[in-house]
């Protein structure tokens, strides 16, 4: 069904049941990376920043939006809808999926998204710029995202004029986004380098080096089960080529090195305290009647890395599955009904015993 502009409509009920494709563990590096994603800031010119625009104007800026970018939307099978149309849990939904950002889940109104079928892109419009486009892909694929996200960009631009300076770049609403406008980041599971106590000099040395470290719902959120957002943090005097070279070869593969390193020495050192670990979280996992969103994440985190060691044959995509749905709007979305807390706890603790029985 398409609405009045060619659209396509979302329908969130009874969807989101199952992990994206970006989440299904095939990727390279995939049992460390969880995902790689590109994301791009672009305005349009002869609007006012978001920050600047009251709410008539941001309605214009997605009316504009909605008439000139019908084209490419719909060529990326990408459906589009007004948050205000959302409810609270429908939006605390897309926030976990990462379709949209915790900060774009709390704007009552003058805000939209429009999300491809397999989740894989999604533009983000009146976010902290008209537009947040931004691309995943499973594991450590930064180029494939790359090719993706900058085609949706160059559709984009051939219809709409872009707010851009022959010196600075790409204009922005913050200032760290200014030129490039590119923020390239992936999700690290980093449980060997937690355990043997090196995950803060490795995290420093990657700030060191002007990369933001964050949680698993980026900025401001605290990281959980082990899993760290890392991406760059300026995007002025450089091209997005260098970028991408940067993070990946300076960055990324050498903090994926260093957490093989840590568990090969693990296993060497210590293999009855990692297994016991592994299989304590098997234990809880597969038993508890109920379990709080952190436990299960620490748990899982260790179950994950269990896996990936070769002790316990699960597959990594049914566990990613796992630290995604067990999330409190995934939960409640699932359940299809209000849910208090010690309820999510309980059907949380019901979610993961049903997931895990064919695999112990």
């Amino acid at each position: 069904m398409r609405n009045s502009r060619g659209f396509k409509n979302m329908d969130i009920s009874g969807k989101y049941h199952n992990i994206a494709d970006w989440m299904d563990g095939s990727g390279p590096m995939s049992d460390i990376v969880i995902s790689s994603r590109v994301r791009l800031a672009r305005n349009f010119s002869g609007f006012p920043f978001v920050t600047r625009a009251d709410r008539a104007k941001r309605a214009e800026i997605i009316e504009f939006a909605r008439v000139q970018l019908s084209r490419p939307f719909n060529a990326g099978n990408m459906t589009l809808k007004l948050l205000e149309e959302l409810t609270e849990l429908e939006k605390n939904l897309l926030a976990e999926r990462y379709i949209i950002t915790e900060k774009l889940s709390r704007e009552s109104g003058g805000s939209a998204v429009a999300v491809s079928e397999n989740e894989s892109m999604s533009v983000m419009l009146n976010e902290e710029d008209h537009l947040r486009i931004q691309a995943f892909a499973s594991g450590l694929d930064i180029n494939t995202v790359w090719e993706r996200i900058s085609e949706l960009d160059h559709q984009i631009e051939q219809q709409v004029s872009y707010a851009y300076s022959e010196e600075y770049g790409y204009l922005t609403a913050c200032p760290t986004n200014v030129g490039t406008g590119i923020r390239v980041s992936a999700m690290l599971h980093l449980p060997a380098l937690h355990i043997t106590k090196q995950i803060e000099k490795v995290l420093n040395s990657a700030r060191d080096m002007h990369l933001a470290v964050r949680g698993i719902h980026g900025e401001g959120s605290e990281p959980v089960g082990d899993l760290f957002q890392i991406s760059n943090q300026t995007t002025l005097g450089k091209s997005e080529e260098q970028i991408l070279q940067e993070i990946q070869k300076m960055a990324l593969e050498p903090i994926v090195e260093y957490e093989r390193r840590a568990r090969i020495r693990l296993l060497k050192e210590t293999p009855i305290v990692v297994e016991d670990k592994i299989f304590r979280a098997l234990g809880i996992l597969t038993g508890a009647r109920l379990i709080t969103s952190q436990e299960a994440m620490f748990f899982m985190s260790q179950l994950r890395m269990g896996v990936a060691m070769g002790k316990i044959s699960i597959p990594i995509k049914v566990l990613n599955e796992i630290m995604l749905l067990v999330q409190p709007a995934h939960l409640q979305h699932l359940c299809g009904d209000n849910l208090e807390a010690s309820q999510r706890d309980q059907f949380r603790a019901d979610l993961i015993r049903q997931k895990l029985q064919e695999y112990v």
